[in-house]
């Protein structure tokens, strides 16, 4: 099953998404761990702290060697050349580059990690030296996730979504054998090299299929230049795209660090709560329709582009739109059945609850973002993702900055914010303020999008409009179907122990659940004959790349 070719935009999704959602309930039980361990404390803000810097440099530079940028380059090389001498040593030659640049520069980064922390973190006083231990340590996961992007470009080609979607669990494994093992002996430190042996199963999972296939690649001293100004010439605006994001999160990161002990691991978890169905929903379709989109517009068949544009978007709004009115009601469920143990106490429950619930306002709008993004990418332009983006994370900076600034100028703001999210008198709940700000600026970004894409792809999107409003309804009627059976089942279930909370959430979240699905099934939206249809097409075992027909 690791390597049979999985094709059409529906099934290649769902795998993604059956696996993601592995990946992130490995990432829950991660948290949980973490959470237990230290509770919303300093230790973990040292710990989240440190992976800024090393997901930044991740990103600059793994985006050079990113699918989205290097499988046009390489289905045109063999287009040409079908031995694919070609193609694998283009390969090679980005390999080669970015091990040098990236190895050089991290070097410089270790040296001058004791002057960086500092400036980047100034809410870290006293703990500094464990900083930059830990940046230390961790700026070897970029070196082998860049390396694993690298042979994503591969594994993608030759269409193993299977075994595309292990690597992420394997690196949630690696960190929660850190926690459990390397921890006890060596602190801290253990936790880093957790990261780095996850990062490690990351990579060499799909060096098998790599090493066997006709673009194995490795290092080079053979440079064409040429070549790799055209890659950069593509690459630098993704980079610098997604860099914003890191960008943002670190800045978010460094104001949260200002604030009160904790904040920093409360707005972590609630980012990592929110990204499960985030990278169940957004990152599987846009993931799986990439590939599909780059082919379509290099043929020029446009109508069947904008077709499955349509496609995915009504998808991501018909699944994400009903998850963020579960999350809004089951939040304080969700965080303490997955959160909630031993030094993570109630107050701190409470906190993180009300940050994911501002955070998953945005979700649908973070999970269209990712698919429009690649959409940009799949028609070879790659300013407008940049300049949007930029924007964007502008405003995400901005408006956090502005929130913040008038919870401390205007304490009946801040505390009309706390009585709506139930916090109120729990210390800390400026971090509200963060949250608030990044779903704000998701949302204008996503806005800002689909006018550029409507313009420049004559996409047409009325449609999405009455898809909207029927994923909106769905979503307020099961989230009144989850709050009332919260309510309900609240008789004879002890609040106080993790089963009672668990079964509590569990039977709230299948009402909503029911409810959602109900009142999609009276709207007769098209998504789930859709969903049926592709089902039935044998997920595992289909072969034939899905036409239009096949998904209507």
């Amino acid at each position: 099953m690791m390597y049979r070719e999985v094709r059409g935009l529906h099934q290649a999704a769902y795998v993604l998404a059956f696996f993601a959602f592995g990946s992130q309930l490995l990432a829950l039980v991660r948290d949980r761990m973490l959470a237990h361990q230290f509770g919303a404390g300093g230790e973990l803000d040292i710990y989240y702290s440190a992976f800024r810097i090393p997901d930044l440099l991740y990103v600059l530079f793994a985006s050079t060697l990113s699918v989205y940028v290097l499988i046009p380059f390489v289905s045109r090389y063999m287009q040409s050349d079908s031995s694919g001498s070609q193609a694998r040593h283009l390969l090679s030659q980005v390999f080669s580059v970015f091990l040098v640049l990236y190895v050089l520069l991290a070097l410089v980064i270790a040296l001058l990690a004791p002057y960086i922390v500092p400036i980047v973190f100034p809410g870290l006083v006293g703990e500094f030296d464990k900083t930059v231990m830990l940046l230390r340590i961790l700026l070897l996961q970029p070196l082998l996730l860049g390396v694993s992007s690298l042979f994503g470009v591969v594994t993608q080609l030759g269409h193993r979504f299977v075994l595309y979607a292990i690597s992420p669990l394997l690196y949630n494994i690696g960190i929660i054998i850190g926690i459990v093992f390397f921890y006890p002996i060596m602190g801290l430190s253990g936790l880093a090299w957790g990261v780095v042996l996850g990062a490690l199963g990351h990579m060499f999972v799909q060096f098998p299929l790599v090493r066997s296939s006709a673009l194995a690649f490795g290092a080079t001293t053979r440079i064409v230049w040429s070549d790799i100004g055209s890659v950069l010439r593509v690459s630098i605006p993704r980079a610098l795209t997604l860099a914003m994001h890191q960008v943002v999160l670190l800045v978010l990161v460094a104001i949260a660090g200002l604030m009160t002990v904790g904040s920093v691991a409360v707005f972590q978890f609630a980012y990592n709560l929110q990204s499960v169905p985030l990278a169940i929903i957004g990152a599987s379709y846009s993931i799986a329709a990439f590939p599909l989109l780059s082919d379509l517009f290099a043929q020029k068949k446009m109508d069947v582009f904008r077709f499955h544009i349509n496609t995915a978007l009504r998808h991501i709004i018909f699944w994400s739109v009903p998850a963020v009115g579960l999350i809004i009601v089951l939040r304080a469920q969700m965080v303490r059945v997955v959160l909630g143990s031993g030094a993570f106490d109630w107050g701190d429950t409470k906190l993180t609850a009300a940050v994911l619930a501002l955070l998953s306002i945005s979700l649908f709008a973070q999970a269209m973002n990712l698919l429009l993004v690649r959409v940009f990418y799949a028609g070879g332009y790659t300013k407008v993702p940049f300049l949007v983006t930029f924007f964007g994370s502008t405003l995400a900076v901005a408006s956090t900055l502005g929130l913040y600034t008038t919870s401390v100028t205007q304490p009946t703001f801040i505390h009309s914010l706390e009585v709506l999210m139930r916090v109120d008198g729990v210390p800390g709940s400026e971090v509200l303020m963060i949250a608030l700000g990044y779903s704000f600026a998701m949302l204008v970004q996503v806005l800002v999008l689909l006018v550029y894409a409507a313009r420049m792809f004559k996409l047409q999107f009325k449609g999405l409009a009455t898809h909207m409003g029927k994923a909106v309804c769905a979503a307020i009627v099961g989230g009144a179907s989850a709050y009332a059976a919260l309510n309900f089942f609240i008789f004879g279930v002890d609040e106080t122990s993790a089963l009672g909370i668990f079964l509590q959430g569990f039977l709230g979240g299948v009402m909503g659940i029911i409810g959602a699905a109900s009142t999609y099934y009276v709207l007769r939206t098209p998504e789930m004959t859709e969903i049926y249809k592709s089902f039935r097409g044998r997920l595992f075992k289909t072969d034939v790349v899905a036409v239009q027909d096949e998904i209507l």
